[in-house]
């Protein structure tokens, strides 16, 4: 039996979250006080992970909720990011792996799939229910066969060089996949076609649009916005 996330599960997520912007949102670089609140970031982060259980999953809704189409277009590219040639779209997985993968999306379609309702969170504020389906990425990571030494997974896009880095504990999570569809229908480049990254457990500037690649590595990756300064578990 599943149990779902608590408002003090949330509320001690929050922390992490209200610390980095305090650091890394307002303009405030912290002063004398930044080793101490960097620091604070890492105890939060540390912390948050270890909230995160396989029995513990963010609640669904009905479809019958679904917020239509209300989340903005993001991206960091001057244009929105379309694929020149579609077809010749391929996701690779690799790192410290026992077997390094090469994915088209018919293959990864092709996968188990997995479908949630869900409310997305965005760093800004606002909320939005909507549909989901993909494969889980424990499907990739069982394929990929991480070694031990693997501790977290870095996603890289073909927007801009955006990038978001996670731990495993946490990427393995049953509610985390790799997304096709949107509101039962192919996911569009607005949306971070042909494969993006979504768990409910994220704030959006973790869930990777536009993916091309998932690595594997010992070492903590960074992220596109993490290394401006906001949280860099970014979770709920």
């Amino acid at each position: 039996m599943t149990e779902p996330l608590s408002r003090r599960d949330l509320l001690r997520l929050g922390l992490v979250a209200g610390t980095g912007a305090l650091v890394g949102g307002c303009g405030w670089d912290g002063g004398a006080l930044k080793p101490g609140l960097t620091a604070m970031a890492g105890l939060n982060d540390w912390v948050g992970e270890r909230l995160v259980s396989p029995h513990r999953l963010a609640r669904e809704y009905p479809v019958s909720e679904r917020s239509g189409n209300a989340f903005p277009m993001y991206y960091v590219s001057d244009e929105l990011p379309v694929l020149a040639d579609p077809a010749g779209w391929h996701l690779t997985v690799g790192g410290l792996v026992k077997t390094p993968l090469t994915l088209s999306l018919a293959q990864v379609m092709a996968l188990p799939q997995m479908t949630y309702t869900v409310k997305h969170h965005c760093v800004e504020g606002w909320t939005a229910i909507a549909t989901w389906t993909g494969v889980p990425f424990t499907t990739i990571a069982a394929m990929a066969a991480p070694m031990p030494t693997a501790r977290y997974v870095r996603f890289d896009s073909f927007d801009a060089g955006y990038y978001n880095g996670w731990d495993l504990r946490t990427a393995v999570h049953p509610q985390t996949m790799l997304a096709y569809a949107y509101n039962d229908r192919p996911l569009m480049p607005d949306h971070g076609a042909p494969l993006r990254l979504y768990s409910p457990l994220k704030l959006g500037y973790k869930l990777t649009k536009f993916l091309t690649s998932i690595t594997f590595t010992a070492d903590r990756p960074g992220g596109y916005w993490e290394d401006q300064g906001y949280p860099w578990l970014g979770g709920l």
